[in-house]
């Protein structure tokens, strides 16, 4: 158990992210914008992390720390701040669906910066897991709108940000690094929601519950643990286990939102698990039975 401790907590991510997009759709129609949910989820976040972790940060505060800090947190801001527009034009099952491709991204990152090569089950894998989340998420006619071509663009986000992670991680304190993220991200979305002119904040109280679980669980919770297990996993792998965030989204979906089950849910869900055993075991069982 404590060899894939990473990995559990990798899926204890995607869980919790599953039910990021029932919350964000609440903010969204509470009537906050997309830049009110950005600042106030990353204001929140930022500010319970550096309280908790004052010390370590303190101790790792290093020019290192501060530019991978910076590269994180606007990889993160683009990621989120694209997906939460995205979500103003596109239904939340597509939303999930355009996010998780960042799991094929991420590989080809490696290859394009690193030089790195391309292991084939991940491959194999990562586009086992599109496949699954398409057949779970899309609808019937692939439609394809203003929402999805947004989402499809923070994927690259996401996928940079998870990727940098897995390497940054290597030489930075996990809890330093995740607090000058958020507290990054949060600058940013300041300054854009200053300039679009939406200081004045007003929502229901479904909308700041929102806020309140996409701040201290989606976003500080969650991202501490992604930078934790990066260390444990590697990149690939790691955007494959989050990328079942959408089979989680679902089930909050039927749970919540009381959605019917469909045997599209059920065979999409299938092939995303299946991903996932072929990137962490290669199919070596299959190879000794051989």
């Amino acid at each position: 158990m404590k060899k894939y401790i990473g990995e559990i907590g990798l899926f204890l991510v995607a869980i919790i992210w599953g039910g990021g997009f029932v919350a964000t759709r609440a903010a969204l129609d509470g009537g906050l914008t997309t830049s009110q949910i950005m600042t106030l989820r990353f204001f929140l976040s930022a500010l319970v992390m550096n309280i908790i972790f004052f010390k370590p940060i303190k101790e790792n505060f290093t020019p290192g720390l501060i530019k991978s800090g910076i590269i994180l947190g606007i990889c993160l801001f683009a990621g989120f701040f694209l997906q939460t527009m995205g979500l103003n034009y596109t239904t939340p099952s597509k939303n999930a669906f355009l996010t998780s491709v960042n799991v094929v991204i991420v590989p080809f990152i490696g290859v394009v910066l690193y030089k790195r090569k391309i292991d084939k089950f991940g491959i194999i894998s990562s586009f086992m897991a599109i496949i699954g989340i398409a057949i779970l998420s899309l609808s019937a006619d692939f439609s394809v709108n203003k929402g999805d071509i947004l989402t499809l663009l923070c994927a690259f986000g996401f996928a940079f940000q998870i990727f940098f992670t897995s390497e940054f991680v290597k030489n930075q304190n996990p809890m330093a690094l995740t607090a000058m993220q958020f507290t990054v991200a949060f600058v940013l979305s300041f300054i854009v929601q200053i300039f679009m002119g939406e200081v004045r904040l007003e929502s229901t109280i479904g909308g700041y519950m929102g806020i309140v679980y996409l701040a201290l669980f989606s976003t500080a919770l969650c991202f501490l643990l992604q930078t934790i297990c990066s260390k444990m996993v590697d990149g690939t792998r790691v955007a494959i286990i989050l990328s079942t965030e959408a089979v989680f989204g679902t089930i909050f979906s039927i749970i919540i939102l009381s959605e019917p089950i469909t045997a599209r849910m059920i065979i999409g869900s299938i092939i995303i698990f299946a991903s996932v055993i072929t990137a962490e075991t290669k199919l070596s069982f299959l190879r000794k039975k051989a």
